[in-house]
């Protein structure tokens, strides 16, 4: 099974803290629909369309600036270019997009998912983002999605903001977890070079909140939604059970899937090959529009070794983790001495689970990158 991620590079105006590719001026809609629509036929009868897709995402940007129709469009395009058993089709939403008539219009074009980006009920926060919503717009979209007959809805939060408080995620959560959210995204604030607050920061007028506050939020975050039988299965990613994000396993687990649209990637792994393939399309929509060839450029190889130590970072986040066996038998890696010793001394600690099956506790969890980084160097 493959997936399809479109990335729709519309947004209203920048996030302070995005650094995804995207454009603020809407003139290019229609044209952008006609290309991305070309772009997908294009892998008509190709090797691309050998797999059944299961997965589609609509990622932004803000793919709710489209109309009904041009999803239709779209969808038209996916399914006359690939076979398709659609067990989640996702659409991400900003809270003021949202009318009960759009909802309507996305179940009926065949969207089974939606992930809205809430981010904080703050006010002044929601300023600090630059977010086009406020809180009052959130609070009504919530309302809207949990009526719907959507199957199933998650909203983003963030925290570990300059300023927020433990006082002020609880009252986040709180409010979100009244409208029995079946996922819950939630991210630190990761302040990128190029971004407003990567700007801020450069010239000493943002202070980022510290790594102890930080971790104080992330435990907040896990008991108060574990509370609510909202479980983490992944650093960032919370779900009731049968609710997670299936589209995303498939990054962390080296599905294959493609990407349409500027700025979107694809990776692609047969698997009898020694070697995976990665591109990425170039971020820039001018150039999108000119383009008539949809081959792909060059793209970047993986030897099984870089495949292993990847899956390795990528699985170390997930609650689920991987096997030793796994990683002999699709990677043909094999850990070290020093690395099992370095297991055997984390489970003594209480951050691995089972050095057998390569699982971090939650108390791992919250160091699983430098846990990583310490395992493939050991």
């Amino acid at each position: 099974m493959s997936g399809i991620y479109l990335h729709i590079p519309f947004c209203k105006q920048a996030c302070s803290y995005c650094d995804f590719y995207f454009v603020t001026k809407p003139d290019n809609k229609a044209a952008f629909v006609d290309k991305l629509v070309k772009e997908i036929r294009s892998k008509k009868n190709t090797v691309f369309s050998t797999e059944t897709i299961d997965t589609i995402y609509f990622g932004g940007g803000t793919p709710s600036l489209l109309t009904i129709e041009q999803f239709e469009r779209i969808f038209e395009a996916v399914y006359d270019t690939f076979k398709t058993d659609r067990k989640g089709v996702t659409v991400e939403l900003n809270p003021d997009n949202v009318t009960r008539e759009y909802l309507a219009g996305l179940k009926s074009a065949g969207v089974n998912r939606v992930s809205m980006g809430v981010q904080t009920f703050d006010e002044d926060l929601l300023r600090f983002m630059n977010r086009t919503h406020n809180s009052a717009e959130a609070l009504r979209s919530l309302e809207l999605l949990q009526k719907s007959e959507i199957n199933v809805f998650t909203a983003d939060l963030i925290y570990g903001n300059p300023g927020q408080t433990p006082d002020m995620l609880d009252h986040d959560l709180k409010t979100l977890l009244q409208f029995d959210p079946p996922h819950v995204s939630a991210y630190s604030l990761t302040i990128e070079p190029k971004t407003r607050l990567g700007k801020q920061l450069e010239i000493g007028r943002l202070i980022p909140a510290e790594d102890e506050t930080v971790e104080k939020h992330f435990e907040l975050v896990e008991e108060k939604l574990k509370e609510n039988d909202i479980h983490r299965y992944e650093v960032s990613n919370f779900a009731k059970k049968g609710s997670e994000a299936k589209h995303n396993s498939k990054y962390w687990e080296h599905q294959n899937y493609i990407g349409f649209g500027p700025g979107a990637h694809s990776f692609w792994w047969d698997g009898d090959s020694k070697h995976a393939s990665r591109w990425e399309n170039q971020p820039d929509l001018k150039k999108y529009l000119l383009k008539e060839d949809f081959n792909e450029s060059s793209p970047e190889q993986l030897s099984l070794k870089e495949l292993a130590e990847e899956r390795l970072m990528l699985s170390l986040r997930t609650r689920k983790g991987i096997s030793p066996n796994e990683l002999e038998s699709r990677y043909d890696y094999s850990l070290s001495i020093n690395q099992q010793q370095y297991l055997s001394r984390l489970k003594y600690e209480g951050k691995v689970e089972d050095e057998d099956s390569l699982r971090l506790t939650s108390s791992g969890l919250k160091i699983a990158d430098a846990i990583t980084l310490d395992l493939i160097t050991a």
